[in-house]
Parts: structure tokens; C-alpha cells; sequence
């Protein structure tokens, strides 16, 4: 089956690892030639990703970051501000080239033979992307052009994204490219990235550049069948070798025989369909399938197990080649992932999978299958996602970057997910959602992990009964144990630009219905996060334990609570928390907090409950104002409230009688237009209630549903009521007609006496425009 949208669905008629102070420059060193002034780096250099022992993916390559080496370009960042270049930069920070003749220069740390290095292009003004090269200069060397690339960047508007420039939200900026040197340079070699013509492209972004040692081709197996000598696949890309071979696999099954994929590139237009069979490349730098049908663009290379539907794969290895597509648009119907399918009692590794819609998206039912010693890197969107009952299934040792939603995500839909684990992965700037995420499942283990550097729309870890087919009634909800230990999350959480307030680095939500399970968070840092360290959304969440938990810098909040629930919390230790009060909770007693011992810098009573949110501090691992500078003074947070507090009721806690499918109640106060709520079909009435957090003299509610001109006129009938304490309400509006008309931007506005009241009511009994009550937004203003 095809994956559905499951972003922004709005259609509708401890250890102490890593230290914040730590001059990490991940395993570069820092060399100033005389002849070029270097990049003024961060004051405090940010922590990096590949810098936490024992933890995350163990890497092949030494990196370096642009922002710390030689150059004389000019730095950008750091800056997390969505949207705009550096925030897409690991560590928030890279350096712009503009001219004929700027370079960064890296000095080499250890030996290497190859490097891959991370940019980005300004796009074409018709986005369909520009082609230009850079030279790679090898000390005093002649120089090799790299080609690179925009193709793969440049998203615009909102989900499933276009490729229009003169639409809004531009993002997804940086794509990567590789190369190898001929021969092994040794430590302390002079690499640099040198523009050599600006007249393909204005300017290069350099952020980061990889180094590595790359074996020796793998030689064929003893035995093994191969797809160009026996079977006549072409290894220069020139024709279409798909057919070919398919036929050395399925021939390889029948004979019980390996399957060799010899050094070259070769062009694959279609899925090659494995079962009962070990397919294997000379390495991951030298075998390489790509390409996409010329003419039926929902056809890609990739390679897939059986669907379960038919009968499903087992007993599959795929190992030691890349799978390098052609993918520069978000289509979730069409199936170009890298890896899919179901395989059962199977294997993927080390597989470098780039440029494809996504790693790895699994379908399950399937058991038993691992993704391990892999790359993943550019996809539109997540890295792996376990979907519809995968079970016993594990991704390890894996690297993931620039995935274009959830980087390791697992997502019970209909079919339970059980005891799969993500272990020792290292997953770093998720475009949009989360580094690493299970949407329900049993007996999850998320462990040894670092996750890094979250874009927007999502967090670093997440938990949740989120997203269709998620509920206890199909046995798909969170249950049994999930054990989140020993991970690492460095600037992860981010503004979702639909609630308009920060996501926190590690968070849950029970939007489809309550979280009841036991989820232990143990032995954990959360390390500069980018508004609140741990969050809680969208219904209840309860069976939290909190434990041996270090939280160093957050941008908001230590605590964000805007559900109910219950956690235990022992030995969690915050500091550098950027709001003077450390919790905001305005759910009161409805979420309960049970304190161990060990506990400080996280706990208020009475906690912050305010009708704004504050702007985040970002302190870039320490440095106070998130400047460039050490010396930069501090950015005081704020503390006094907007003479006018403006929508009272944006990000509000809010319930609701019911909802249908994913259109919930929180879409009401999110302060996008475009997301909406819609109360359970043919049932009024039906009700929407928020939460003000403290009586409030409400005066006018102002009521949208989305401007498209698709929501045809309609009229709602609803009434307003109020509250002081969720129980007695009293009538502040009685049942009216109000028209929604698209002309008018789909808005109504009701006036009401000023009374006070904590908890606003709306109830709706009719709609000419469909058999449900239906909003985007839910304002209400006190002036």
C-alpha cells in the first residue's frame, strides 16, 4: 500500500557525555593561513552531533565544520529562525561564498581518500533548480570540479510543498555531494572548496564537509551470480539495466546464489523486487543504483520486498552498494523510496540511500528486520518509517541527515507495532517533524541515540497516539513499556509554524485519545534545546518517569504542560533555563508531579501560566543572546505581558466533544487558518471548549475557517457559553446563525457582554455546509 500524507493533514470539502561549555568542533581543527583571514566563529563553539561518546551512529568519516575552518568567506548564523539559511545549517552556522576565488579551507585530521561536503545554491527564479560546479583543491594541487546542485532543495508552500519560488515558507536548502581524491592524502593536508565562476550560481553555502577513508572494492563472492558479467547489466549507466537485474535476483533466489552488483552506476527505472535472496555491491561508493522512467515520473529505482498483501519477502540481505535516486518532489502515492516493501527475517546493510522520496518505508505486516551500518542522507521525506505492523524490527549504526519529515519514525496504523527498536543512531536536521518518533506501539525501545539540530513542526523525540490508525481500540495506541534511554538531544524541538509556540525536544501528545502506558525516560541529556526540554500536548499523556535526566539550556521552558497527566521525576537536574519561572502549566492539578530525589532547576509552584509565549533565548550552546560573541550582553527573557494580550486564546488547551478523523480541537488554537477542526459527523450538537488558563473578560470572539475559496459559503449555528471552573457554565451568546463566507475571509465575529469566565464554550447545533461543526481558528480578545 501506498503511504498516506501524515503531515499537515488539512485537506477537507544521565552521563555527563557533552557539556554545552565544550569546544567541539566536532573532530576538526581549526587552521589559519596567513594568506586568508579566517571565519569569525561562534564565541562558544557549538556542540556537535558526532561528539557524544558512546552514543549515536559510530561514522566512517572525520567532520568539519565550514564555520571553523579556513576561509574568506563571510559567516552566517547562528541563527534557528525558520526560513531562513543558516537555520538549516548544522550547528546553525556555514559559511557564504560570493565571489571568484573564496574558499573554505579543511585541513585533514586523518587520512582520506574521499570527502562528501554539504551546500546549497540559491534556487532558479522558475524553481526548477540550477546546475553549477566547485573545485576541490588538494594543497598545491590542480583543481577537480565537483558538480553541484539546487535540483534537490528548494520546497515552497505548505504540505505536500511545490517547487514555485512565488509561493510562501521556502525551506529544505542544503543537499550534499561527494568525490573521491585518487589517492589517500595524509593528515594535515589542505583541502578547499574554491569558486572558480559565479555565472552558474551567485553564491555556494558551504556547511560541513565529511572525510573518509574508503576501502577497496568488495570483490565477487565465491559463487555469487553477477548482474553485468552473466547477466548483462550495463555498469556505465547509458541504457536501462533494470530488467537485467531483476533477472539475476530472481535467478539467484531459484539457485540459491548471491547476487553481486559489480563496480559502476547503473540506471534502474523501476522497483527490482527481492525474496529469499542476498543482493550485495562492491561498496557503497562503487556500486550505485539510480535513475527514474523518463516518462511515468511515479516510477524510481528502489528496491522492495513483496507487499504482504502478496505473500511478502523473507529471508532478504541487501548490503555494501548505494541507491542514489532522482526524486525533487514530495508525491506520498508514489512509491520511489529507496527500500520498501515487507521483508520478514531481513537485512539492509551498509546501504548509502540518498535522493529519494524516502530511506527506508516499510509496510508491514513483516517481522524481523534491521537496518544497520547505513547512510541516509537528502530525502523528501522520513529517513525510515516502520509502517502497519512491523514488529521485532530494529535500525542501528544508522546516519541520518536533511530528511524531509521524521528522520527514524515508526507508525502503528491500523496494525500494532511491537517491541521494534531504534538503537545507536545519530539523526541530524530533520527538515520537518521529528528526529526520532513512534506514533503508537508496544514495547518500543528508543536507546544510545543522539538527535540534533530539528528544522520545524516537531521535536527530537516524540511519543504519541497521533496520526490515523493509531488507537487502543485496534491495539495500535502507546502501550506496554517504552524505554528512551541513554540518548543525547542537542538543539532539537523547534517552532511549529502552525501553533505559532515553540515544540519541545522531547514531547507527547494523545491527540487520537490519552497515552496509558509506562514510558521511561532514563539516563538522558537534552542539551540547548530550542524552546521548552519536555512538552506535553493534545491529551493526556500519563505513566512518565523522568530519571538521571540533565536538561542544559532550553529556549523557553525546562517543562511545557498543555495536557494532562502524570510523571515521577527523579534526579533531573536543569540549568540554563531561559524563562525565570521554568515551568509553564496552565492544566493546574490536571497534570501531577511526583518528585524523587536528586531533582533541581526545573520545579515552580506556582508554575508560569501566561496568555503569551515568550521568544525563545537561543544560547547556541552557552554563549548568553545566542550572539556571535562571548562578550555580546545577555538577552534578558521577557517578563511583563504586552499591554495588549492580543488572541488569549492562541495555544490555549482546548477539548472538544469529538472529532472526525485527524482534524482535532488543538487545530483551533494553533493560529493557522489552514488547519482546522471538525466535531464528529451527524451528531450535534457538538461542542469546542478552551482553556483561558485564569478568568478572563472576554469581549469578542472572532471565528475562521479557511480562506480557500473550496470551503464554499456556509452557515454555522452555534452558541457561547463561559465558565469559571469547567463545571457551571452560563450562557454568554445565545443560538445564532453566523455566515461564513469565503469573500469575506470565511469570518465571523461575535460580541459578548465581557463577563468573566476561565473555560469558553461554543456549542454547535447546525451547519448548511456539512453535518458537523467546523473552525480553524477559535479567538477571543479582551478589548
Amino acid at each position: 500500500m501506498t503511504p498516506p500524507p501524515k503531515r499537515l493533514l488539512l485537506r477537507r470539502s544521565l552521563s555527563a557525555s557533552l557539556s554545552l561549555a565544550l569546544a567541539a568542533f566536532g573532530t576538526a581543527a581549526a587552521v589559519v593561513l596567513s594568506s586568508a583571514p579566517p571565519a569569525r566563529a561562534a564565541g562558544v563553539p557549538a556542540p556537535s552531533p558526532l561528539a557524544v561518546p558512546g552514543r549515536g551512529a559510530t561514522v566512517p568519516f572525520k567532520e568539519q565544520e565550514a564555520e571553523y575552518a579556513t576561509t574568506n568567506g563571510t559567516l552566517i548564523g547562528p541563527n534557528r529562525l525558520y526560513g531562513t539559511l543558516p537555520s538549516e545549517a548544522s550547528g546553525r552556522q556555514a559559511v557564504t561564498l560570493d565571489a571568484v576565488g573564496e574558499y573554505v579551507e579543511f585541513t585533514l585530521t586523518a587520512p582520506a581518500n574521499a570527502m562528501s561536503f554539504r551546500y546549497s545554491l540559491p534556487d532558479s527564479p522558475d524553481g526548477t533548480g540550477r546546475d553549477a560546479s566547485i573545485d576541490v583543491r588538494v594543497s598545491d594541487g590542480a583543481p577537480k570540479s565537483v558538480p553541484v546542485t539546487s535540483k534537490y532543495g528548494w520546497y515552497y508552500g505548505g504540505y505536500p510543498f511545490n517547487n514555485n519560488p512565488g509561493d510562501t515558507n521556502p525551506h529544505h536548502f542544503y543537499d550534499e555531494a561527494r568525490t573521491m581524491f585518487g589517492s589517500t592524502l595524509p593528515i594535515g593536508t589542505k583541502v578547499r572548496l574554491q569558486v572558480s565562476s559565479t555565472a552558474a550560481s551567485p553564491t555556494f553555502t558551504i556547511d560541513l564537509a565529511d572525510f573518509e577513508q574508503v576501502g577497496a572494492p568488495v570483490g565477487r563472492p565465491s559463487g555469487a551470480l553477477d548482474v553485468v558479467s552473466d547477466f548483462g547489466a550495463d555498469p556505465t549507466g547509458a541504457t536501462d539495466s533494470t530488467g537485467r537485474i531483476q533477472a539475476a535476483v530472481d535467478a539467484g533466489r531459484a539457485q540459491g546464489k548471491e547476487v553481486y552488483i559489480p563496480q559502476g552506476t547503473f540506471q534502474v527505472r523501476d522497483h527490482i523486487v527481492v525474496d529469499k535472496v542476498t543482493l550485495r555491491g562492491a561498496g557503497p561508493w562503487y556500486s550505485v543504483l539510480t535513475g527514474r522512467d523518463p516518462s511515468n515520473r511515479s516510477k524510481a529505482v528502489g528496491v522492495y520486498g513483496k507487499y504482504a498483501a502478496d505473500g511478502g519477502s523473507s529471508n532478504v540481505t541487501l548490503k555494501d552498494f548505494a541507491i542514489i535516486g532522482d526524486i525533487r518532489e514530495r508525491v506520498d502515492n508514489d512509491q520511489v523510496n529507496a527500500i520498501g516493501g515487507a521483508m520478514s527475517n531481513s537485512v539492509v546493510d551498509n546501504i548509502w540511500m540518498q535522493h529519494t522520496k524516502c530511506g527506508a518505508w516499510m509496510d508491514g505486516p513483516m517481522d524481523n528486520f534491521t537496518v544497520k551500518n547505513s547512510r541516509i542522507l537528502d530525502q523528501t521525506a522520513d529517513g525510515v518509517n516502520f509502517h502497519y505492523g512491523v514488529t521485532n524490527s530494529t535500525v542501528t549504526n544508522t546516519f541520518v541527515r536533511n530528511t524531509g519529515d521524521d528522520g527514524l519514525a515508526m507508525w502503528a496504523e491500523n496494525v500494532p507495532n511491537v517491541k521494534n527498536k531504534f538503537t545507536f543512531n545519530t539523526v541530524i536536521l530533520p527538515i520537518l517533524a521529528n528526529n526520532i518518533v513512534t506514533y503508537g506501539g508496544k514495547d518500543i525501545t528508543i536507546s544510545d541515540n543522539v538527535m540534533s539540530d530539528t528544522i520545524t513542526n516537531g521535536g527530537g523525540l516524540h511519543v504519541a497516539n497521533r496520526y490515523p490508525g493509531v488507537n487502543s481500540g485496534q491495539g495500535t495506541a502507546v502501550s506496554g513499556i517504552t524505554t528512551a534511554a541513554r540518548n543525547t538531544l542537542i538543539r532539537t524541538g523547534n517552532n511549529d509554524f502552525n501553533w505559532r509556540f515553540g515544540v519541545g525536544a522531547v514531547w507527547f501528545s494523545g491527540l487520537n485519545e490519552p497515552i496509558n502506558a509506562t514510558i521511561n525516560i532514563t539516563d538522558t541529556e537534552i542539551l540547548d534545546s530550542s524552546y521548552a526540554a519536555i512538552h506535553l500536548i493534545e491529551g493526556a499523556t500519563n505513566g512518565l518517569h523522568f530519571d538521571n535526566v540533565r536538561i542544559d539550556g532550553a529556549g523557553t521552558y525546562a517543562l511545557q504542560i498543555q495536557a494532562p497527566g502524570t510523571a515521577t521525576f527523579t534526579d533531573v537536574v536543569a540549568t540554563h533555563i531561559a524563562q525565570s519561572n521554568p515551568i509553564h502549566n496552565c492544566v493546574g492539578s490536571g497534570f501531577q508531579i511526583t518528585r524523587g530525589s536528586g531533582n533541581s532547576g526545573w520545579y515552580s509552584d506556582p508554575p508560569a501560566c501566561t496568555g503569551t509565549w515568550p521568544d525563545p533565548v537561543w544560547t547556541n550552546g552557552g554563549v548568553p543572546g545566542g550572539g556571535t560573541d562571548p562578550t555580546d550582553p545577555p538577552t534578558d527573557p521577557p517578563t511583563d505581558p504586552p499591554a495588549d494580550p492580543g488572541n488569549i486564546a492562541l495555544g490555549r488547551p482546548v477539548t472538544e466533544s469529538g472529532h472526525a478523523d485527524v482534524y482535532g480541537a488543538a487545530n483551533a488554537v494553533d493560529g493557522n487558518a489552514n488547519s482546522y477542526w471538525e466535531s464528529t459527523n451527524h451528531a450535534f450538537p457538538q461542542t469546542i471548549t478552551v482553556d483561558l488558563g485564569a478568568p478572563k473578560a472576554v469581549k469578542r470572539v472572532v471565528l475562521k475557517l479557511p480562506p480557500a475559496t473550496a470551503w464554499a459559503t456556509r452557515t454555522q449555528t452555534l452558541s457561547v457559553s463561559g465558565s469559571a471552573d469547567n463545571s457551571s457554565y452560563s450562557s454568554l451568546k445565545g443560538s445564532a446563525g453566523y455566515v461564513f463566507d469565503p469573500a469575506d475571509g470565511n469570518t465571523a465575529t461575535i460580541t459578548l457582554p465581557g463577563t468573566s469566565a476561565r473555560y469558553l464554550r461554543l456549542t454547535f447545533t447546525a451547519n448548511t455546509g456539512w453535518p458537523a461543526g467546523q473552525l480553524s481558528e477559535l479567538e477571543a480578545y479582551t478589548s
